[in-house]
């Protein structure tokens, strides 16, 4: 079985990923320091980063905890398989399959398996609305790009990593501990 370090020292197999390897610390620390958008973007803005922003904006929304935990958390497989962009990943099937599983591990883990539809499409529109404000804002000749409205303004300054993963710590725990 082929397995990855992670930052904890954990040994897991990223492509069936056993729910006893997640690890809230290894997910923070990973997302911090993960470039969004392969790098190609005007600054260092992280996937933790990212995911802190689309918590933000379903709050500002007024949905509910488990929307915006499932906005901080969204991302979360990418700790343990990396960032693909989105036009990659569609010609990847066995990356999707390593994803989805990773996925239903973490929302198995932190106690988001049972997320509705409707949860389900708030946040996959948080981090659809995301994507397009920071592309415009954070990629190179999107200036124009028309973005959908935001409740929140979202912070896509060039942030410490360290920094960024004491803030998605904090906030997972937080949500673990009133979920």
């Amino acid at each position: 079985m082929p397995t990855m370090s992670t930052f904890s020292g954990r040994k897991p197999d990223p492509m069936n990923i056993d729910s006893r390897e997640i690890c809230p610390e290894d997910i923070a620390h990973a997302l911090s320091l993960l470039c969004r958008g392969g790098g190609h973007l005007l600054r260092f803005y992280s996937v933790g980063q990212h995911s802190l922003n689309c918590m933000k904006e379903a709050q500002a929304r007024g949905w509910s905890r488990r929307v915006q935990f499932a906005c901080l958390m969204h991302d979360a497989s990418e700790a343990y398989l990396s960032d693909v962009i989105r036009p990659v990943k569609a010609h990847f099937p066995l990356y999707a399959e390593a994803e989805r599983n990773a996925m239903a591990r973490i929302r198995e883990t932190f106690g988001l398996l049972d997320l509705n539809e409707e949860e389900n499409r708030q946040w996959k529109q948080i981090d659809d609305d995301m994507l397009e404000y920071e592309l415009k804002h954070l990629m190179p000749g999107e200036s124009e790009r028309k973005i959908p409205p935001l409740c929140s303004c979202p912070d896509l300054s060039e942030r410490p990593w360290r920094e960024v993963e004491a803030e998605f710590y904090e906030a997972l725990r937080r949500f673990q501990d009133s979920l």
